[in-house]
């Protein structure tokens, strides 16, 4: 049985001027109803204003939950911060912090929402409010819940928020696989990065990944991880640089989910990036990442 994080309100109306799909989260809903796979959705809370602050500025915190955000803010964000903009990723948060607690019970959840790998601590960016990863991470450890925690980013961009949100600690290990020439310019350091050159194909970028994640995780030894599962690699995708096939993801996640399952790591997935003009074609692809991990992660388990 998947176990599925969804809120009805991840789903909403585009702010004026936005190239974000926000109809995106409710397209994987309906693509997790169509293909059969038996699920159960949990509904996430709010994430609490305070525990946002602990990661974020308290000042940036309040300018998206009161709808202040200065105009250049909301620029780098990509779009307006509207009521239900501020109130969806306070939801998407609580939607990855939920999925984590999941996995520590049931293996394997996922949040079909999250991944806002951008975010900084006092401003949005590239489509992301509030970096649900590393509020996550650092209230997970701070309840005691985790030691540590492994955030493996396999979006097609840098997670250039999360490891500045991170940085310095070291019970936050940040794997972060990317297309070298793509957003952002800027890239920060995560713990370990691994630039992709442009049109990098399937075998070669398993080959990467498969070089650089088991060393880490018994190294590192997480207790958790959390997968920005983005499928924005694909060579299809309308802001990717890469040229993963659908197998090709296939592969990736099946990857990721067998080394933790056999290590026996609670993982959670979160949404990430993928785009395109088919919108329930890139919906489907975040639905076959996300049962191909489950599929995977419990290949050898005969319970739930």
């Amino acid at each position: 049985m998947l176990h599925f994080v969804h809120h009805p309100l991840y789903v909403g109306p585009a702010p004026p001027g936005s190239r974000f799909p926000h109809d995106k989260y409710g397209l994987v809903m309906e693509a997790l109803v169509e293909s059969g796979a038996p699920h159960i959705v949990h509904v996430p809370d709010l994430m609490p204003e305070a525990w946002i602050a602990a990661v974020h500025d308290p000042a940036y915190v309040r300018e998206v939950l009161t709808q202040s955000v200065p105009r250049e803010k909301e620029r780098r964000i990509g779009y307006a911060v509207t009521p239900h903009t501020a109130r969806r990723s306070q939801l998407s948060c609580g939607g990855t912090w939920l999925a984590a607690r999941l996995a520590l019970i049931h293996g394997f959840a996922a949040n079909g929402a999250g991944g806002s790998h951008h975010a900084l601590a006092d401003t949005g960016a590239g489509y992301c409010i509030f970096n649900d990863l590393a509020i996550a991470a650092h209230r997970l450890i701070a309840e005691g819940d985790v030691r540590r925690i492994l955030i493996l980013d396999l979006d097609v961009h840098q997670g250039d928020g999360t490891a500045s949100l991170t940085a310095g600690r070291d019970d936050i290990f940040t794997l972060s696989l990317h297309a070298e020439k793509n957003f952002p310019v800027r890239k920060a350091r995560s713990t370990r990065d691994i630039a992709l050159p442009d049109d990098m194909a399937d075998d070669a970028y398993m080959a990467a990944l498969a070089d650089a994640l088991p060393p880490i995780l018994d190294d590192f030894a997480p207790d958790l991880i959390l997968y920005q599962a983005g499928v924005d690699p694909h060579g299809e995708d309308a802001l990717g640089r890469l040229a993963l096939s659908d197998a090709g993801l296939v592969r990736r996640d099946r990857f990721v989910a067998r080394e933790a399952g056999k290590r026996g790591l609670p993982l959670a997935s979160a949404l990430g990036g993928g785009y395109g003009p088919d919108r329930l074609a890139v919906a489907k692809r975040h639905v076959r990442t996300i049962l191909t991990v489950r599929e995977n992660y419990h290949q050898n388990d005969s319970t739930d």
